[in-house]
C-alpha cells in the first residue's frame, strides 16, 4: 500500500489532501505544527498524527522515522505546510522574512531531503510541493510570501531535472486564493480586491486543490515532472 506524508494537514488544504488520499487508499501521516489538530484529522481518516515544525530538522527526522515505524518508508510526500503574514514591504522585519522562508522553503527542503533517499533507493516516488499563484505573479503586502513560493517553484523544477530519470516525480501545485483559515486571516479589503480580479469571481475550495494533488500522486500523472498545476480561479493563465 502507498504511504503519503502530508505536512500542514491539520486544517485547510492539507486536511482536504489528507482526507482525499485516505479515501484513495493511502496510508496517511498527518503532520501539523498544531498537534491537536493533526490528531483530530488522523483519527477521522485512520491515519497517523505527528506533531512537528517542518522548519526544524529534528522534527522532520522524527516525522519520517514515525512514518517508517508505522507504515514503512513513504512512497509519496506532499509539502503543504504553510504560514501567512500580511504587511507592506517597508514594514517587514528580517524576522518576518526569515520565518516565511523557514516554513515554506526550508520546510520543503528539509522534508524532501529526509524522504528522497528512500524513494531513490526504491527507484520510485512522488513529491508534490505546495506553491502559490503569488509565486508566479506576486502579491501586494505579501512580498515575503511570494518570494518563498517562487522559491518552491524553482526548487521543484530543478529537483525534477535531477531525479526524474531515477523514478521520482516532483511537481508543484500553485493554487489561487482558497477558502481556508490562512486566507481568511488576510484583511477583508485584500480578499474583496482579489475576488474582484478573478475571472471566476470567487475563491476556490480546499477540495479543488486536493483533487489536483491526488492527480499528481496518481499513475495518471506518470509523465508530469517539474510541472506547476494551477487551480486558481483564472488568476494566472499560462
Amino acid at each position: 500500500m502507498s504511504t503519503v506524508i502530508v505536512t500542514g494537514a491539520g486544517s485547510g488544504i492539507g486536511q482536504a489532501i489528507a482526507e482525499t488520499m485516505a479515501a484513495s487508499g493511502y496510508n496517511v501521516v498527518v503532520n501539523d505544527y498544531n498537534g491537536e489538530a493533526a490528531q483530530i484529522v488522523a483519527e477521522r481518516i485512520g491515519g497517523l498524527a505527528v506533531q512537528g515544525d517542518v522548519s526544524d530538522e529534528a522534527d522532520v527526522t522524527r516525522m519520517v522515522e514515525s512514518c517508517i515505524a508505522a507504515y514503512g518508508a513513504p512512497t509519496h510526500l506532499v509539502n503543504n505546510a504553510g504560514h501567512v503574514h500580511q504587511a507592506r514591504f517597508t514594514d517587514l522585519t528580517p524576522a518576518d522574512f526569515d520565518r516565511m522562508i523557514a516554513v515554506h522553503l526550508r520546510g520543503t527542503f528539509l522534508c524532501t531531503h529526509a524522504v528522497l533517499p528512500h524513494m531513490l533507493a526504491r527507484k520510485s516516488g512522488c513529491v508534490v510541493n505546495m506553491a502559490s499563484q503569488l509565486g508566479q505573479i506576486g502579491g501586494i503586502e505579501l512580498v515575503h510570501y511570494s518570494a518563498a513560493k517562487a522559491g518552491i517553484i524553482g526548487m521543484t523544477k530543478a529537483l525534477a531535472r535531477e531525479v526524474s530519470a531515477q523514478g521520482v516525480r516532483v511537481n508543484a501545485v500553485a493554487p489561487g486564493p482558497i477558502n481556508t483559515p490562512l486566507v481568511r486571516a488576510l484583511s477583508d479589503d485584500w480578499r474583496r480586491a482579489k475576488a474582484a480580479e478573478l475571472p471566476l469571481g470567487h475563491f476556490g475550495e480546499p477540495e479543488d486543490v486536493a483533487a489536483t494533488v491526488a492527480f499528481l500522486c496518481s499513475d495518471a500523472a506518470r509523465i508530469y515532472v517539474g510541472q506547476t498545476l494551477s487551480p486558481n480561479s483564472g488568476d494566472v493563465m499560462l
